[in-house]
């Protein structure tokens, strides 16, 4: 069924079209802004979720894993030896670095995972349906496939903290204790 529109006299005929425009316009700044929205939780350096896009996953996976009593495993990462590349050949090739490690972690999990960049040489992975063994199975992993990046300094690598989600807990304690758990394998790693 046709728009009943009066009809253009010289008098609502611009109107009208100024009437037009506006719509347009609003529908452009509309889409614009729900582009802008969903951009924001993704890390524009690794197009990967950020630490906004991840806290909001987490949230969810706590959540659903109370509600269904499924297996999940938040696995912290922190790169070891990153701080020397910035360092020593600037911030174009940390950049790179970060890129490289991006890539490695989610050619390695499988999409129904979470990889998110939690700030600066930190990463964050959401593993769903792995018991305690399997996720510390897939942290070491992740962690050989990091060291495999080539670098001139020679000591890179990273070291991840795993613990598992039991839908008990909030996700601010989840990362702390993943944090944590990264710490203890850090040392771990360095024999101290």
């Amino acid at each position: 069924m046709a728009e009943d529109r009066p009809e253009a006299d010289p008098v609502t005929a611009p109107l009208l079209a100024e009437i037009e425009r506006l719509q347009t316009e609003l529908m452009q700044a509309k889409w614009t802004i729900a582009e802008r929205e969903a951009r924001a939780d993704i890390d524009p350096l690794l197009d990967i979720l950020n630490r906004r896009g991840f806290d909001r996953e987490l949230a969810r996976a706590v959540a659903y894993v109370g509600r269904y009593g499924t297996q999940a495993a938040l696995v912290f990462i922190d790169l070891d030896g990153f701080k020397a590349v910035n360092d020593r050949h600037g911030h174009a090739a940390g950049d790179e670095l970060l890129k490289t490690v991006a890539r490695q972690l989610t050619a390695r999990v499988r999409a129904s995972d979470v990889v998110a960049r939690f700030g600066g040489d930190e990463f964050a992975v959401l593993l769903w349906n792995l018991d305690q063994a399997q996720a510390n199975a897939k942290a070491r992993e992740l962690e050989e496939a990091i060291a495999a990046v080539l670098v001139s300094e020679g000591r890179f690598g990273a070291s991840a903290g795993v613990v598992p989600l039991t839908g008990k807990e909030t996700p601010a304690a989840i990362v702390d204790a993943a944090d944590k758990a990264m710490y203890v394998r850090k040392r771990e790693r360095r024999g101290s």
